[in-house]
């Protein structure tokens, strides 16, 4: 999502700052699905190239400024459910290293207290494949998913954001997971012409979105979130690979015949089933919310609706191709952008509720997953300062709030990889 990230790889007593790319730029209604929507690939402000849905980034604290549990110790016990749970989210992101950092929590729970804020979206698994912190799980023991642990005290971190009152969603990458890969490459992606896994543009390993022992995998780390006292968990990466040469991609369990989005949403129905009442939510592009087709990677958000509790479309308008809706420099325009996704992802809403034919009844909106967009607040396409998050927040509350219907409205999310946020941008308590 945000402005181009650091991220700070620890070398002995060293260490060396990289830059973590992550977001496509796509053209609405393009032929030959996501492939062929690539627009350009765009530099953010500290010429990072934006390569896929949101730009995430990692930073080491420090040792004194970590949960570290004491040699001998242990954590806290699990935690129950955040009690009364707000039923309009308004959260802000964390990376793993941030939500293992004692400064860093406080400085979010004190945003938190004085804002309209009442939420935070932490990593639990991100694009790597590791694993924030450490888990009884066979599989993640022994792929190497561990070995780059961020909280050392899970259930400590969500007592005090629950005793503050916050609710904390888990987030979980699905389809993109290097360190899965690796242990199971009978599961991944395979490159029909080298041999070996298939690979993105930036050296990443995919798993083969129709594999039930990746589907096992991600809801076994679900659910042992859920067990420690995470009040939702939050799915990203749900789609099939699209950045790097896909006609050479072997997969081992997809026949190539029945349709991408199918395939994803017989996932979707399998986490569901899996994951009983527990509350859901999935990522997809912003364009779901306007393309008619699956983006050539599996993402209907009509589809989407019928499985989650809540739908988030990364409607970031940096991210939109130079056209859109006939504006050059989408950045630069967040209102009109944004309002225009969100209306017609209310529409798509709204069209599953009222019966086509006698085959395709009505869904009642109560069984539908409601919207909780993402928001941008990073600096890229134009600088994004109070006055334009504010356009974010006006756009989602004209569409879904106050628009055609508020049925479908769920509150938002907003990103930012260095975790910086606004502070003027929100309203106080």
């Amino acid at each position: 999502m945000r402005r181009a990230i650091f991220a700070i790889l620890i070398l002995g007593l060293g260490s060396s700052v990289f830059l973590i790319p992550r977001g496509i730029v796509i053209k609405p209604e393009a032929k030959g699905g996501l492939g062929a929507q690539v627009s350009e690939v765009i530099s953010g402000e500290n010429g990072v190239g934006i390569l896929d849905g949101q730009t995430e980034a990692t930073s080491t604290p420090t040792s004194t400024d970590a949960y570290f549990v004491p040699k001998g110790s242990t954590d806290l016990p699990p935690q129950p459910q955040l009690p009364n749970p707000p039923t309009v989210v308004k959260a802000v992101y964390l990376t793993g290293w941030s939500a293992g950092s004692t400064k860093t929590v406080d400085r979010i729970i004190s945003l938190i207290k004085r804002t309209e804020l009442n939420a935070v979206v932490i990593d639990i698994k991100d694009y790597s494949g590791y694993v924030s912190y450490a888990m009884d799980i066979p599989l993640v023991k022994e792929s190497g998913a561990m070995r780059d642990l961020r909280m050392a005290s899970p259930n400590l971190v969500i007592k005090k954001f629950h005793d503050a009152g916050i609710y904390v969603i888990g987030r979980v990458t699905v389809f993109q997971d290097p360190m899965l890969a690796k242990l199971k490459p009978e599961w991944a992606l395979h490159n029909k012409t080298a041999g070996g896994l298939w690979l993105d543009n930036k050296k990443l390993a995919w798993m083969d979105p129709a594999g039930q022992g990746t589907w096992d995998y991600v809801i076994s780390i679900a659910k042992e979130a859920i067990g420690r006292g995470f009040d939702e968990i939050n799915f990203d990466y749900i789609r099939f690979a699209s950045d790097g040469s896909i006609g050479n991609i072997s997969y081992p369990y997809w026949d190539m015949k029945t349709p991408r989005h199918k395939v994803i949403a017989i996932f979707y129905s399998y986490l569901r089933e899996k994951m009983g009442s527990i509350k859901i939510s999935a990522d997809l592009f912003g364009l779901a919310t306007v393309n008619r087709d699956d983006l050539g990677i599996g993402q209907v958000i009509e589809d989407a609706y019928k499985y989650f509790d809540y739908v988030a479309p990364m409607v970031y308008p940096s991210h939109y191709a130079p056209g859109f809706i006939g504006i050059q420099n989408p950045g630069a325009h967040p209102y009109e952008v944004m309002k225009y996704s969100l209306d017609k992802a209310l529409e798509k809403w709204l069209a599953l509720t009222t019966p086509k034919t006698t085959s395709t009844p009505a869904i009642a909106p109560e069984k539908l997953g409601k919207l909780r967009p993402w928001i941008q607040d990073f600096n890229m396409g134009a600088t994004y300062d109070a006055a334009m998050v504010k356009k974010e927040f006006q756009a989602v509350y004209d569409s879904l709030e106050n628009g055609t219907s508020s049925a479908a409205y769920a509150g938002w999310m907003i990103w930012d990889p260095k975790n910086i946020y606004t502070d003027g941008a929100l309203a106080p308590k």
